[in-house]
């Protein structure tokens, strides 16, 4: 049989006490306030799975917090991952706070702070991985750490029943089939970090494209503001100038020259277009944007080959002898 630690054999001034040092004992070192302290219910079935440790924790409304002093006195930093079987579980580490209800999982770094709050009673399945066994770095397990994860779909919708049953089951095996199960635990859990990666990627990289085109339709739209910039595009967005600069780093041109390109792609339209009356070259150089005309006319020159004037020309040429496309 697993070891079980219960509170129901404990005096009722005493159950707070033992419950800390329960939890200490079966999962890591924590401070531990139950909501209702004499008449407190807490019950843990710990075990072991090859070099993982694991445990049912059943218990009344509680609130845990493990800070640094805890962790300097913790032997062996390890990776948990739980699976909230009845009850909530409201978990904030790095920086994230997200709620935990029946089938959800979640995972936690014990080599940093947290805090869980249960409201109500509760039931978690949690299996505790040694760190040296996941070939992970740092930054990778924070794309998991302090996250909720719905286990309907992906690989948590595969670890969620293997946890269930390893740690229901821990005392009925033999040590080499631990040992196998010990591994394909911690393979899955590495699967799940892989696969999270590549989802926050693909948000990413939506987030970005959806960025750009912003930063592109507020450019369009603001050509004819000679402050237009990258500072001003930027403030504009509430990002950095050197996020903004980093964000068109593969688009191949930087944030000035599109904002000069574009001016120059409308001076050219307009400068080609028919009709009774023409603007000057002045007049359509400041509606984009130009203060300066000489600076116009050069730029205009090093992108078309002609100077404004004469690009004008040509094209209403090319229109008069019906050779010109449409403008």
């Amino acid at each position: 049989m697993s070891p079980v630690l219960t509170t129901s054999l404990v005096p009722d001034e005493q159950k707070s006490a033992y419950w800390r040092d329960a939890l200490g004992r079966a999962l890591v070192p924590m401070s531990v306030t139950p909501c209702r302290e004499r008449s407190f219910s807490g019950r843990i079935v710990t075990g072991r799975i090859g070099g993982l440790r694991v445990s049912t924790v059943e218990a009344d409304a509680q609130r845990a917090r493990r800070t640094e002093a805890h962790i300097r006195r913790s032997a062996e930093p390890s990776v948990a991952v739980a699976v909230q079987t009845s009850g909530r579980t409201v978990f904030v580490q790095d920086g994230h706070e997200e709620t935990a209800v029946r089938d959800d999982l979640f995972v936690y770094d014990t080599a940093h702070p947290y805090f869980m709050d249960h409201p109500e009673r509760f039931s978690l399945r949690v299996v505790h991985v040694p760190r040296r066994l996941l070939a992970l770095t740092d930054g990778e397990l924070r794309g998991v750490t302090g996250r909720v994860m719905s286990t309907e779909r992906g690989c948590a919708a595969v670890l969620k029943p293997f946890i269930l049953t390893v740690v229901a089951s821990a005392h009925l095996y033999s040590p080499s089939a631990s040992g196998g199960l010990a591994n394909g635990l911690v393979d899955l859990l590495s699967t799940l970090v892989t696969e999270r990666a590549e989802e926050r990627g693909a948000e990413d990289g939506h987030t970005r494209n959806h960025l750009l085109r912003r930063v592109r339709e507020h450019i369009d739209q603001n050509l004819g503001d000679p402050a237009l910039s990258p500072e001003s595009v930027a403030k504009a967005h509430n990002i950095s100038v050197r996020y903004l600069h980093r964000l068109f780093e593969e688009e191949g041109v930087t944030v000035s020259r599109l904002i000069q390109r574009r001016r120059l792609e409308e001076c050219a339209h307009e400068l080609a277009r028919r009709g009774r009356t023409s603007p000057t070259v002045s007049a359509v150089a400041q509606r984009w944007g130009f203060v300066n005309p000489t600076h116009f006319s050069r730029v205009f020159r090093g992108a078309y080959g002609l100077s404004p004037r004469e690009w004008r020309s040509v094209r209403l040429g090319a229109w008069q002898d019906g050779t010109a496309g449409h403008a």
